[in-house]
């Protein structure tokens, strides 16, 4: 068994596609094949179920994989190690972010970051900040920008807070509440909302801010994005609230504060184990390495 083979097998699991797979490993897909299947003679057993119209793992194939992503990223991370005893950063860096991150300039610190250390390997994840906490326990990023209510515990992460600041109700132009100067909840009760997911941390800071009121609203429209929400808010379909800091990006949208709105703290979020060399060198450029 060789590490090659365990990213054949990896890639196969990420694309659920040996010919994807192929093309991500930069190899022909008859070498892959191959590969995947000497391992699989080697470990007696089958990694895949392969039929002509998908593929996935088998029992087996999914005790596998936690281990073979352990060993290739202690390979990358002992590879990486030699080279900052060097003096040179090596590595990959993967950061994950909600979309609506508003406490750093991610693309600029990205940038600067890729200037001071061109040998590493930048990847950017987008998710929930549910999702992109559990993903920074499992190690699967190295850091991660969230926004999240206030009190919101993260397990098993160590966090540390950015910013925080009220929502305000983003409107169509047309929208009866655009001249107003400012809002409140119980303006707000009778409007159709665009919102995200329930359930999801950035849908729970509007829901508990109308529970705390002790006010209903109806979130007719659930999104999995801010391009979507913005789109159906602008077409005036409804009332969207969203941080401050983010609703000032939207263009051709309105901004109403609202007094008793809901809060959002913005955090960084980073794995309890030691960061690996290029974690550590981003963790500096931010000022987040104590």
């Amino acid at each position: 068994m060789d590490l090659q083979q365990m990213r054949y097998v990896l890639a196969v699991a990420e694309t659920a596609s040996f010919t994807r797979a192929a093309e991500r490993c930069h190899v022909v897909q008859s070498a892959l094949s191959h590969q995947v299947a000497r391992l699989e003679k080697e470990l007696g057993a089958r990694l895949f179920e392969r039929t002509s119209r998908r593929v996935r793992l088998t029992a087996a194939g999914e005790a596998f994989l936690p281990a073979a992503r352990q060993a290739l990223d202690a390979a990358e991370r002992a590879r990486a190690e030699v080279a900052a005893a060097t003096g040179e950063v090596r590595g990959s860096l993967t950061v994950g972010a909600i979309p609506t991150v508003t406490a750093v300039d991610l693309p600029a610190v990205l940038r600067d970051y890729r200037r001071r250390y061109p040998q590493v390997r930048i990847s950017l994840r987008a998710g929930s900040s549910d999702q992109l906490v559990e993903r920074v326990r499992e190690g699967r990023l190295d850091a991660a920008f969230i926004g999240v209510p206030p009190g919101f515990r993260t397990q098993g992460v160590h966090d540390r807070e950015l910013a925080h600041g009220r929502h305000v109700a983003v409107v169509a132009p047309d929208h009866p509440l655009a001249t107003h100067r400012e809002a409140d909840l119980r303006l707000l009760a009778d409007e159709v909302f665009v919102d995200f997911a329930e359930g999801s941390a950035a849908r729970a800071q509007s829901d508990r801010a109308f529970a705390a009121a002790g006010l209903r609203r109806e979130v007719a429209f659930e999104v999995s994005g801010v391009e979507l929400m913005s789109r159906m808010v602008r077409q005036g379909l409804g009332v969207a609230l969203l941080p401050a800091s983010f609703a000032t990006e939207l263009h051709g949208l309105r901004s109403v504060p609202i007094t008793d709105g809901p809060v959002r703290v913005e955090r960084l979020v980073r794995n309890r184990s030691t960061p690996t060399p290029a974690a550590a060198a981003f963790l500096a450029l931010l000022g987040a390495d104590d």
